[in-house]
């Protein structure tokens, strides 16, 4: 216990250190896509609940009240619209860590080191620190959906009913944001069905997810045409498409994103230092080693639920137009689960641990293996990605003043 409430004091202060760390200077001023999001805040203000908004492309509207209130308490500024993905990046590493310190139970021995290193690896991953400094919609899906699942797996071994509340409310919220949080309710459903759960359990948990959806697909079915983005990008939508063409979009679509993690990454300069692999070769082999592992070995039941919840984090990326691939923005949400992997592999490797002298060797080996990996990630995003954001990003904070006043006039 001890061990636990130090870990989650130092990951919090790590995680408050990086996420605010040279706060206006990188990135400095604001992509174009944060326009058009605050936009779409600008838009729900002094008007009835609307579960959508077909503003800036059309957007579920639970993380665009979330802005509406930071702007409203911070004033309508730079700080007030990243604020809330700043508070979401600290809490998505506390979860997480919760999270690996619960599904690496079975080595008691070392799971406090092994959560504590994925966490803090995790943390400075080049991939999910620079989504957490902007606005974008993706931190805040990952955070819903993070808390879906902890709550969903901690529910097998406390057997309390607001386990199975939280996880289908959640994984509502999910489905009320950003496009690929539609399917993530089938991530829960999947831990309700390996740990043989009884129907009255999947029953409480849709109950809760359906709840939370009826608005937004009430719109929606009233509305097809106001979800712009997924008619616009959805080539399988496409009906003057053959089913040839279609598959080989698809097939493009495997090897470009496989390619994202160790070859070349989003061209995008707004997501990612273009073309650089989303992870580092420290990082990708050990996510290989810890897959390989866990397909060699017996595999576990959170080897199946990180798989599919990986599977299910890309797959709606893979259904896009082929141009707008590789793209790291959209496949945010599978870290989780590479990270899983990643300790999936340390786990195997501790197992092998027997003697005094392994022990510090491979504690040292994991120590080095944190060391320069953070900081590989930590200098190619604060010294060479903002040499990208000047072509990147559109304008300055100042900007969002006029965005608001002219949000107001068109309310009026």
């Amino acid at each position: 216990m001890k061990k636990n409430v130090l870990s989650i004091g130092i990951l919090f202060i790590l995680s408050v250190f990086f996420v605010f760390f040279q706060y206006n200077d990188v990135p400095k001023g604001l992509a174009h896509d944060e326009i058009e999001l605050a936009r779409t805040a600008f838009s729900l203000e002094k008007r009835p609940y609307a579960p959508f908004t077909p503003v800036a492309d059309g957007h579920g509207t639970p993380y665009f009240y979330i802005l509406l209130g930071s702007f409203n308490i911070f004033g309508v500024n730079q700080f007030a619209l990243r604020l809330p993905n700043r508070v979401f990046g600290i809490t998505i590493i506390l979860i997480f860590y919760g999270m690996m310190n619960l599904v690496f139970h079975s080595q008691k021995k070392w799971r406090a080191i092994i959560s504590f290193s994925l966490s803090l690896m995790f943390l400075t991953s080049r991939w999910y620190l620079h989504f957490v400094r902007f606005s974008f919609e993706m931190p805040f899906l990952l955070f819903v959906e993070l808390v879906s699942l902890y709550a969903i797996l901690l529910y097998p071994e406390n057997r309390r009913m607001v386990f199975l509340i939280i996880s289908g409310l959640f994984a509502g919220i999910a489905f009320n944001s950003y496009q690929p949080g539609r399917i993530f309710f089938l991530v829960p459903l999947s831990v309700l069905f390996l740990y043989k759960s009884p129907w009255k359990q999947y029953v409480i948990y849709l109950i809760m997810f359906f709840i939370m959806i009826i608005p937004i697909s009430s719109y929606l079915m009233l509305h097809p045409q106001s979800d712009i983005r997924i008619n616009q990008q959805l080539f399988i939508k496409n009906t003057s498409m053959t089913i040839g063409e279609k598959a080989a979009f698809l097939g493009s679509n495997i090897v470009k994103i496989a390619l994202m993690f160790f070859w070349k990454g989003d061209i995008n300069g707004r997501h990612n230092f273009p073309g650089k692999p989303a992870i580092n070769p420290i990082l990708f082999s050990l996510f290989l080693f810890g897959l390989i592992i866990s397909f060699m070995r017996k595999r576990t039941k959170e080897d199946f639920i990180f798989l599919f919840y990986f599977i299910i984090s890309i797959t709606p990326t893979i259904m896009t137009y082929p141009w707008e691939n590789p793209n790291m923005l959209r496949t945010f949400t599978c870290l989780p689960a590479l990270f899983y992997f990643i300790g999936r592999g340390f786990f195997q490797i501790f197992s092998f641990v027997h003697t005094k002298k392994y022990a510090f060797s491979l504690l040292a080996f994991l120590l080095m293996a944190i060391v320069i990996s953070s900081y590989y990630e930590m200098k190619t995003y604060f010294i060479y990605q903002p040499l990208v954001f000047k072509q990147a990003i559109f304008g300055q904070p100042d900007y969002l003043s006029i965005v608001h006043e002219s949000a107001l006039k068109q309310s009026q």
